[in-house]
């Protein structure tokens, strides 16, 4: 699997997707994926869009098969961003749209608000408000039971009342392999950054993609954030899940295909 040194002490593992005719110089997208997941969590999408697109699906930092972090790491958006463009710089791909899912949807804005040159478009499904008022979660749960413990517990919030129990297993499975090192230090950081600033600086096409019943903030709520985005618009899908880049995978991507398709025609 392949990996790029970005420096002595950290390695990030990424995989690149692509079944485009070989004549056509695709397109790129980033895939940025959230907390205690990898690349791995897009595996829905991989079937309807790198049929039309070259998909780069990195592991964050401390998360799947990049180098862990240790709990004293200091984290901030900037070193998150710096490390997926020294990626995209290594595989001198100079523009690219930015699909992002929970958490990785804090990191998406920031990206785009912070290097508006790089980013074509920003799609974002089902991420969180631009800033929150309740406190980081204690570290306890995670240091004394691991990463399971906590994503077990909130997993059906997470995925909606409808997925089913084999998924929610699977899911918890998944996230539990997140080392404790990194969880603690990311989540009493990132997800409590404040990106509301950010919001005015993102020039670039946007969608926005969230539920009915969403656990991370009201359709109404969203819109109030998702309209402070210049050139951006908002759909909203059945159901109660927040992660919705999971529990509705090929509605997601069909949407973001269409979205995309109505950029790159624009664009003629």
């Amino acid at each position: 699997m392949p990996t790029f040194r970005i420096s002595p002490s950290f390695d990030m593992h990424y995989v690149i997707d692509e079944f485009t005719d070989p004549w056509i110089k695709a397109e790129t997208i980033l895939l940025l994926h959230g907390n205690s997941e990898s690349g791995r969590a897009w595996y829905g999408w991989v079937p309807h869009m790198a049929r039309q697109y070259r998909l780069v699906r990195p592991d964050m930092r401390g998360f799947g098969k990049s180098t862990p972090m240790a709990r004293d790491f200091k984290w901030t958006l900037d070193v998150i961003i710096r490390d997926y463009a020294a990626l995209m710089d290594m595989l001198q791909i100079e523009k690219f749209h930015i699909v992002a899912a929970k958490i990785g949807g804090i990191v998406g804005r920031a990206f785009a608000a912070r290097m508006p040159e790089r980013v074509q478009t920003l799609t974002l499904v089902g991420v969180p408000p631009p800033s929150r008022a309740n406190k980081p979660p204690m570290t306890a749960e995670f240091e004394r039971y691991g990463v399971g413990h906590w994503a077990a517990r909130t997993m059906k919030a997470r995925l909606g009342h409808e997925f089913p129990p084999e998924g929610l297993d699977w899911w918890t499975q998944f996230m539990a392999g997140t080392a404790v090192s990194s969880q603690v230090g990311f989540m009493t950081t990132i997800p409590y950054s404040d990106i509301r600033a950010e919001a005015s600086k993102i020039y670039c096409p946007s969608l926005v993609i969230t539920t009915e019943g969403s656990g991370l903030a009201s359709v109404e709520d969203t819109r109030a954030w998702q309209m402070k985005i210049p050139n951006s618009r908002l759909v909203v899908l059945p159901g109660n899940s927040h992660h919705v880049a999971a529990s509705a995978p090929d509605r997601c991507a069909m949407e973001t295909l269409a979205f995309l398709s109505g950029q790159a025609m624009a664009m003629k």
